[in-house]
């Protein structure tokens, strides 16, 4: 399964028209490990190739040629699952939506430490975010509203504009849903 990636992440890139810098820039993986993946010298993780992947705009499933069977259970172990660190500040966000679904239906484990924050600009028009606090206080900001929530509160709101996630009074966890129209 992995002996097929190196060249088709490249023929991806290629197809993309990107360069390693374009796609180093896109997906936040450096050129030299861009490079060395595609030359097979380098084992990327799950959370670098979910990056390639995403900023590649190609199926992380069909890049690997891994499908599963009618009735088969597929399991994403707690150490598997990709995870986005660079995304804000004090911010973990776990990806626990399949690949495919990537630019559609996303769905997140989110961590905030104590005064962590996920900031983010507009996205897609229409489209709407859901938030469930699991632990903690999180003010939510869309727009010009602001909400505090707290353990078991969930948020719908647009995600079409400028929006926020930010952990208030201590370290907080919750279950994020992106919905993109």
């Amino acid at each position: 399964m992995l002996s097929r990636l190196p060249a088709r992440l490249k023929a991806a890139r290629r197809a993309q028209g990107l360069s390693l810098d374009g796609v180093a820039k896109l997906s936040g993986v450096s050129r030299s490990m861009v490079s060395q993946i595609e030359r097979g010298t380098s084992s990327p993780t799950i959370a670098t190739l979910w990056n390639l992947t995403r900023a590649l705009q190609v199926d992380f499933a069909g890049l690997l040629d891994r499908t599963a069977g009618a009735g088969e259970i597929e399991i994403l172990r707690s150490t598997e699952v990709p995870t986005i660190d660079n995304r804000g500040q004090a911010c973990r966000l776990r990806i626990l939506s399949p690949p495919e679904e990537a630019g559609r239906h996303e769905v997140y484990d989110l961590v905030l430490g104590d005064g962590g924050a996920l900031v983010s600009a507009a996205h897609r028009r229409g489209a709407r975010e859901h938030l469930t606090v699991i632990e903690g206080r999180i003010e939510v900001t869309s727009g010009t509203s602001v909400e505090v929530l707290t353990a078991g509160d969930t948020a719908r709101y647009a995600a079409d504009l400028a929006h926020a996630i930010r952990a208030v009074a201590g370290p907080a966890r919750a279950f994020l849903v992106v919905q993109n129209a």
